[in-house]
């Protein structure tokens, strides 16, 4: 009975999910759809997606807990990654950045009604079947980054079906866009995702959602040769944070 009971509350609270997140983007619509309308308004966009992220972190009942080995500098591009493991990634990537990006995500997302529009409007979307879209990501980011933004992608490249699994193989891209534009990469690892609202849907609860922002990894005066070594170095960064939060 209370098992039930639990799955119930737990229903309703996911339900509540897509509610704050319909919200604020129903009330900013218009500015929204003005903001979008212009690549140079685009920062403009990005703190109204981070005030739309923060409502609905805050709104679910979970307390973002950010620390920073690091910080960045306004007015520089970055490449920033993370482990990748709930949907609430991209709000807490949102929260936790300071200067605009643009995510580099999948296609697929650009089918959820009203969020799928906005998204596919600002975000470089790719197949990762195409080989083609592939290539016009790379074309995409470095008009974003010529513009001043910076760069987020997951490396994992999507959600591992294997919930149990730490941290799934990183892909290239992201380092490989990194040396191209000589931006650092900004690892950050977020610790509570998978437990607070994972993809296992009678699962999830509100608390307290932790980020370590951990020290930035150069890129000046690397070439292509470097690109598995720095893909290796940041996936050994994050994967040993998660790690050593296990055991504690």
């Amino acid at each position: 009975m209370i098992s039930l009971l639990r799955k119930f509350f737990i229903l309703l609270w996911r339900i509540w999910f897509y509610i704050v997140l319909l919200i604020p983007i129903l009330v900013l619509f218009p500015f929204l759809i003005i903001s979008v309308a212009k690549d140079s308004w685009y920062v403009y966009f990005f703190r109204m997606a981070q005030f739309w992220a923060r409502f609905i972190l805050y709104g679910m009942g979970f307390w973002p807990q950010v620390k920073r080995l690091q910080k960045t500098k306004p007015g520089k591009s970055y490449m920033y990654v993370a482990n990748h493991t709930s949907m609430t990634d991209i709000m807490l990537m949102l929260h936790t950045a300071r200067n605009p990006f643009v995510f580099v995500g999948k296609q697929e997302l650009s089918r959820f009604p009203l969020f799928g529009y906005f998204y596919k409007q600002t975000c470089i979307l790719v197949d990762r079947g195409d080989p083609k879209s592939r290539r016009a990501v790379f074309e995409s980011a470095q008009q974003r980054l010529s513009q001043g933004l910076s760069i987020c992608i997951f490396p994992e490249g999507g959600v591992p079906d294997d919930l149990s699994l730490v941290l799934d193989t990183f892909k290239d891209g992201a380092f490989r866009l990194a040396i191209d534009h000589q931006i650092p990469i900004v690892p950050m690892v977020f610790y509570d995702n998978k437990k607070r609202f994972s993809y296992d849907f009678f699962t999830g609860s509100p608390g307290k959602m932790r980020v370590k922002v951990l020290k930035f990894i150069e890129t000046k005066g690397k070439g292509a040769s470097d690109r598995r070594d720095l893909r290796d170095q940041t996936f050994k960064a994050i994967h040993a944070e998660l790690l050593k939060d296990q055991t504690l």
